[in-house]
């Protein structure tokens, strides 16, 4: 059974920094890909960042271009976001799922395993 466990989220002033961890437990961690999705009440779930299985190819939304860094750790089983330059409206619940595949999939129906979820505040 895997198990995603999300830690890290904080409230934070704007322009911090955060880093957020996943624990993905059960599996081998390195066959697939891995992403960071966040989510408001106003808003539906969106992609932030994802990691190939190899950590080879990265990819980012348009808003965390620049400011947010992915990275995983496949000895580990865990996968990172960096977060510079935070803003207020980066304020959201971050999820990571563990992708069905190796390659990144901005889709949320191609994650099959999800965390808790981990509140990332940003005051102005």
């Amino acid at each position: 059974q895997v198990q995603v466990v999300e830690s890290g989220g904080g409230l934070v002033q704007a322009g911090a920094s955060l880093r957020l961890s996943c624990v993905a437990s059960g599996g081998t961690f390195s066959r697939y890909s891995m992403a960071w999705f966040r989510q408001t009440p106003e808003k539906e779930r969106e992609f932030v960042s994802g990691i190939s299985g190899s950590g080879g190819s990265t990819y980012y939304a348009a808003s965390a271009k620049g400011r947010f860094t992915i990275s995983r750790d496949n000895d580990k089983n865990t996968g990172y976001l960096q977060m510079n330059g935070l803003k207020p409206e980066d304020t959201a619940v971050y999820y990571c799922a563990r992708g069905n595949s190796a390659y990144v999939s901005k889709d949320a129906r191609d994650y099959d395993y999800w965390g808790q979820g981990t509140q990332v505040t940003v005051s102005s």
